[in-house]
């Protein structure tokens, strides 16, 4: 394709025309255009600055028209960058392919991207690269995920990619470094995030006494985001299901859980209090306070945290750990365009029962070209599925008979 834009400037999204947002919308594709053929170049620069720039333009605002385009072959080829680029390419097309998945919501799309992405994204993280991409594959891994993972077996694969990050050991020619706990506490969260979507009747007791103790040794640790991804794990499994959920009618499950359930209230009433501690700066300490204390108040009288965001003037307020999790995970990962999905992601609005006013609706709908406004409204589009798709994995998830998968254990 000859030399294609290999400089940054000539593929950035933030120095649009000022004629008309027809003219911007035109600008755009045709720089979506200019990345998707920049991915197909040898050098692997360009391919990242493609990469980069395709992140901003999908978090910036929704790409409908170009994903009903060119979906098979921006999806290919970040699948290919991520089996044979550097790891910090890989980074970047998992987070691409990550935005994809949100963009295209619930269905057969999603469910290919899940399908085609496990095997390169768990294979890049076997090759140990630094820690910001394993974050990267980990985050974007539960994204595809969340979105695309109906099927329960995938869902369950997906968890053990997690788990073979958090305790290398347990997989064939995994690098035996011990994980830095950023990257457990990633992983924790990434884990809890698609949790969030699993039935409380596929849990197992026995897994489950593991999960807990095993969240319940990470209280204990230095690392004051790895205790707050655990604290938040254990609030979410202790929210998913209660004890009698995870042990039926075995007395001696039971009276475990019981056990553990109390040396972890022990360990969240001190984290709620705590002084302080080495090298901790006085905001994380505070929000390590917080976090525990809406722990402890779950815990002890079952209120979960009730928080409100404001999107674009509207409230989206959530009053579980599921969609508080779900929440928090999803503003890290979109960054900045997290306002903007809330807007105008239609799967998101399904996530959260939120529906912004008509009039921020009908402003997204006068920016669409006429191909978008058929995917946005079409009954049959994986879009207006969301709901359906999301209400069909849990009753998929309830009736499974091999309860036991999801489980964080060693």
């Amino acid at each position: 394709m000859g030399k294609k834009s290999s400089s940054t400037s000539s593929m950035r999204f933030d120095h649009m025309p000022e004629n008309g947002l027809d003219e911007v919308q035109v600008d755009k594709d045709a720089l979506l255009d200019q990345c998707l053929d920049a991915l197909y170049e040898k050098r692997g620069s360009t391919r990242e600055e493609a990469l980069a720039s395709i992140i901003e333009a999908f978090s910036s605002s929704l790409q409908y028209e170009f994903v009903e385009a060119k979906f098979a072959a921006l999806l290919q080829q970040c699948l290919n960058s991520i089996k044979k680029g550097s790891a910090k390419e890989a980074a970047l097309a998992s987070h691409a392919i990550g935005l994809l998945a949100l963009t295209v919501g619930p269905g057969e799309k999603a469910q290919e991207i899940l399908e085609e992405s496990l095997t390169p994204i768990s294979d890049a993280l076997r090759v140990r690269p630094e820690t910001s991409e394993i974050l990267s594959l980990l985050q974007s891994l539960a994204v595809i995920t969340f979105v695309g993972g109906e099927d329960p077996e995938q869902t369950e694969k997906s968890m053990q990619i997690m788990c073979q990050v958090a305790h290398p050991k347990l997989g064939a020619n995994v690098a035996t470094s011990k994980p830095s706990p950023a990257v457990i506490a990633m992983t924790v969260s990434s884990w809890s995030f698609i949790l969030t979507t699993v039935n409380s009747w596929a849990l197992n007791p026995k897994n489950w006494q593991e999960s807990i103790s095993y969240f319940s040794t990470l209280l204990d640790k230095d690392d004051r985001a790895l205790r707050m991804a655990a604290g938040e794990a254990l609030a979410l499994v202790f929210e998913i299901g209660s004890l009698e959920t995870f042990c039926g009618e075995a007395e001696d499950s039971l009276m475990c859980l019981h056990g553990l359930r109390t040396k972890v209230l022990g360990q969240v009433r001190g984290l709620s209090a705590e002084a302080g501690g080495k090298g901790s700066a006085k905001k994380d300490l505070k929000s390590q306070r917080n976090t525990f204390r809406d722990i402890l108040d779950f815990l002890e009288n079952g209120s979960a945290p009730e928080t409100s965001v404001k999107i674009g003037g509207d409230p989206l307020s959530t009053g579980s750990w599921t969609q508080y999790i779900q929440l928090n995970f999803l503003k890290h990962f979109l960054g900045g365009g997290f306002l903007k999905h809330m807007q105008e992601n239609q799967f998101l609005h399904d996530v959260f029962d939120f529906i912004p006013e008509k009039k921020h609706l009908s402003g997204a709908e006068q920016r669409m070209s006429a191909s978008e406004k058929r995917m946005y409204r079409s009954p049959n589009s994986a879009l207006s599925k969301a709901r359906t798709q999301l209400l069909n994995k849990q009753r998929t998830l309830a009736q499974d008979k091999k309860s036991g998968y999801f489980a964080f254990d060693e």
